[in-house]
């Protein structure tokens, strides 16, 4: 509806006119909102963006050892809220699942399950929970652009840079690293874990510009 003011007979518009700073808002609203409509979709496409977590072959819970990608297999024997204790026939381990796991129902029980993640301070703490039948559940951080940005937006449709994992892989085996393994993608770099020449294991921020630096050392 416009309203107008006359005045000696001359009508004046006073709908306040779209600045260019609105404008900005609107597409950018617009952006935001446009993978939240595409519900399934746009998941799917981020998904297809992203790059994909390593798998890593579980050890003996008694092997586990301070890593950033390491996993265990066993069964559920008790549940503690968003932890759960997770046993084979070599002993016991402390899983950690995060906002995921709040309520406990997460796992069962009784459970058969693997469990990969980083384990540190006597904590597993789970990125992926992978069950009996092969479907897995992600429980780490996810990884990307910090939500509600426009490189969020963008990622959400597939429209975010993506990583050349064969290519940041090589970059970081030429730095002197083996043993390498995706953990997760940020805005614009990949996490990984790896082992230095002195054998220990590093997690790495790899930019998509090619610059590897440590960000841990276990």
């Amino acid at each position: 509806m416009t309203t107008s003011n006359t005045i000696d007979g001359t009508a004046t518009d006073l709908t306040p006119k779209p600045t260019k700073r609105s404008n900005r808002r609107a597409w950018m609203a617009g952006a935001i909102a446009a993978p939240l409509a595409f519900g399934a979709v746009g998941l799917s496409l981020a998904q297809n963006n992203a790059a994909t977590l390593t798998p890593v072959a579980p050890v003996a819970i008694s092997a586990l050892k301070p890593s950033a990608a390491i996993a265990a297999k066993g069964e559920v024997a008790e549940i503690y809220g968003n932890k759960f204790i997770v046993q084979d026939g070599s002993g016991k381990a402390l899983v950690e699942t995060g906002r995921a796991g709040e309520g406990g129902t997460l796992v069962k029980a009784g459970e058969a399950v693997t469990v990969q993640g980083r384990f540190e301070n006597g904590f597993l703490h789970a990125m992926v929970i992978t069950r009996a039948d092969g479907s897995r559940v992600v429980v780490g951080p996810a990884g990307g652009p910090p939500p509600g940005t426009l490189d969020w937006a963008k990622d959400k449709v597939g429209l975010g840079p993506k990583a050349d994992v064969p290519t940041l892989t090589a970059l970081v085996e030429a730095a002197g690293y083996s043993d390498i393994r995706v953990l997760g993608q940020g805005p614009r770099h990949l996490d990984v874990a790896a082992r230095g020449a002195d054998g220990r294991e590093r997690q790495l921020h790899v930019g998509f510009d090619g610059r590897v630096r440590e960000t841990r050392v276990f």
